[in-house]
Parts: C-alpha cells; structure tokens; sequence
C-alpha cells in the first residue's frame, strides 16, 4: 500500500511538471483569457447525470431512441448507434448516409466509426459508397473482423458478404444539387451562351422552388461537413461513441477526413469519457481531436475546458488569424464518465448562418439543445 501511494504520488507530480512545461512551451491563451491547459483551468467537472447521451445538433429527434436501449439497460454501443442510423436513413438529412451529398463525381461515400468503451474495442470505415448505414458497418468491423478499418470497395464488398444491401444512395434532391454544383463550377456543365444563363437554369433544374434555389446556392458557396456523432454514458457508468459522415460535399473521390479516424473524429475511454467532432476534419486530424479532448479530461478538465483545450490547438496552427480560421467551422462535443457534457464550436453561428451553434443532450427526462460554449463569439466559417 504504501508503494502505492509513492508511486501514485510521483506519477501525479510527474504530469503537473509535465503540464506546466507544456504551458511555458506554448503560450496559448484561451478567449477567457487563461492560459490553454494551465493548473488553473484543471478544474474538477461538474456534476453529471446518467445515463446521458449526447449528439451534434441534427440528431436531437434520434435521441429517445438511444435513451430508450439506455434506461432497458441496453449496450452503450448499441445505443449510438440506434441513434445515428435514424440520422443516415432519413434523405432530408444531407449530411450522412442515404442523400448525403456527393464527392465531385456525384457519388456519395460514406466514413464512420465506433469505440466500446467496456471492451476496448473500436471498427471504422472509410469511403465506403452504396451501403446506407455506416455506422453499422463501422460496428460489424469491430465485432467480426480481426481489423480496425476497411476502406473503399474493400468495405463495401465486405458489408454485401455480411448481409448489408447495396442501393444508390444518392436522392433526387441531392443529384440536382450536384447538377447545380458542376454547373456553378464547369463552363461545360451548364448551358452553353445561346441559352439562358444561371437564373433560368436553376428555376428549371428545380422547378421554380425558390427555397430549394436558395438552399442549393448556399452549400455550392460553403460546401457542407455535416457530421453525427453520438456518445453515450449508462447507469453504470460504461461508455461508447460513434461518428458518422457522407464528408465534405464535393470532395475529390477517396477523401476522407476525421469520422472514422481512432483518435480524431471519436475516441471513447470507459475509464474517463468520450469525444468526437464535426466540421472540417483535415483540422480536426492534426491535432488529434477525440484523443487530445479525453486525455484533459483525464486530467482533471471538464467536458467543456477539454474541448477548448482541443480547439486551442487548431487556432494555434494558424496563430490566431482569423482570416484564415474563417475559411472553416469545427464543433468538438465531449461526456466524462460522471454524465457531464460539454461542446466548443470555433464559431458562434451553427451550420445555418443564423443560428447558435448547439448540441442535442439527453438525460433521461427529454432531448434539447444547448448552446456550444465559443471560441469566437462572433459568426464566421464557411457553414
């Protein structure tokens, strides 16, 4: 017992020395004006509740379903992912799944990844096309392979042999908003000079909605990163996670970006908590998002201080320069093991313009969403 406590001791000192040296190395500030990871923003979270379950802000309506396995005493996992797959079956929801918009080509491919806390064990897919719901891929990868991730036609073939269907997962909707796009951005897929120009084109492509002109006009200027993630904490205190994306609209073929990156788009630790992200993932990836969020928890932070910590970093790429920190959105969500949670977006204004960035949670009474903590309390990114 007493080695114990020596060695407890000397691993405690350990890291304080650790930190403290990282916080001379970088300087960083915090809007607040603390320093980034400094002692005194380790402070002890607040108080939780469980079960909890949280998600990006377009899957509050999904949320009583995975309430629902949660209070049935059901598997954390199971539960994320029940939640998510209402998200990637529903074709009003271009952001995941079936009528997620396309890459530059017209096809839509597919990036998603899970993590059981209780077991240890994490599946992911990447750039999978024809298979709807990812995040299940992403499960089965886990739970009847021997491998972590399987990307592309090799995924896709493997979801055929486990019994997944095959089927065009690109909407009517989103193929005109293709349409829209390669017309915007090719002089040759749109009407030659003998024709009407953009105006007439698009009341024709659409039928004269002007909510759909409209709508098709934004995500050609700012191409989406919608995302879900989903994360999940029960009554005993066991955690899963899981992320899953169609990715940037308009994407080169084969992109991938944070979703089913171990580490970035999720990371779940059953002895500490769970992290993952939306937005523009290749800033997400370089900092290690998921990991960097629950490793401050580890130390201490609460859900909300570790994003920041994690958000900290990617401002810090760019040394603050919010010309260039404007070309994008990020949103970093997090739960600890006690129920509490927490999100940071880098910008005040959610994917519309606006509105407030926010997060769905859950916690047993009823789905909500509450506001992100900011950044920059000012609107700005391409979403």
């Amino acid at each position: 017992m007493e080695l114990w406590s020596r060695r407890k001791f000397f691993l405690t000192s350990l890291a304080g020395s650790a930190l403290a040296s990282a916080n001379e190395l970088f300087g960083r500030t915090t809007p607040n004006g603390h320093a980034a990871g400094s002692l005194a923003n380790l402070v002890t979270p607040a108080q939780g509740k469980r079960p909890l379950i949280i998600s990006s802000a377009n899957g509050r309506h999904a949320l009583d379903k995975g309430m629902d396995i949660l209070k049935r005493g059901g598997d954390t996992l199971d539960a994320v992912v029940a939640v998510v797959t209402v998200v990637e079956d529903d074709p009003n929801d271009d952001s995941v799944g079936y009528g997620g918009l396309p890459n530059e080509e017209g096809e839509v491919e597919l990036d998603a990844s899970v993590m059981h806390g209780p077991t240890h064990r994490a599946g992911a897919v990447a750039a999978v096309r024809r298979i709807k719901n990812a995040s299940r891929l992403a499960k089965t990868v886990m739970e009847n392979t021997n491998h972590t991730m399987i990307v592309g036609d090799g995924a896709r073939r493997f979801a055929v042999a486990e019994g997944f269907e095959e089927m065009n997962l690109l909407t009517e909707h989103s193929r005109k908003i293709w349409l829209a796009w390669k017309a915007k951005t090719s002089f040759n897929w749109r009407p030659g000079i003998d024709s009407p120009e953009w105006k007439a084109y698009m009341s024709s492509l659409f039928k004269g909605d002007e909510k759909e002109i409209a709508y098709a006009e934004r995500v050609i200027a700012h191409p989406p990163t919608g995302t879900i993630p989903c994360m999940a904490v029960d009554a005993k205190g066991d955690i899963s996670a899981t992320t899953t994306t169609s990715g940037l609209s308009w994407k080169i073929p084969g992109r991938v970006g944070d979703s089913p990156i171990i580490g970035a788009g999720c990371y779940a630790d059953n002895e500490v908590g769970a992290a993952g992200s939306t937005g523009k993932g290749e800033e997400n990836i370089k900092v290690c998002g998921g990991h960097t969020i629950v490793e401050m928890m580890r130390q201490g932070k609460s859900p909300t201080d570790a994003c920041m910590e994690a958000m900290t970093r990617v401002v810090h790429n760019y040394k603050n320069d919010k010309k260039k920190l404007g070309t994008f959105h990020l949103y970093f969500y997090a739960i600890n093991k006690d129920g509490a949670h927490g999100a940071v977006s880098l910008w005040r204004n959610g994917y519309e313009a606006s509105n407030q960035a926010s997060y769905a949670v859950h916690d047993g009474t009823e789905a909500r969403l509450v506001p992100c903590k900011t950044f920059f309390d000012e609107a700005g990114g391409e979403q």
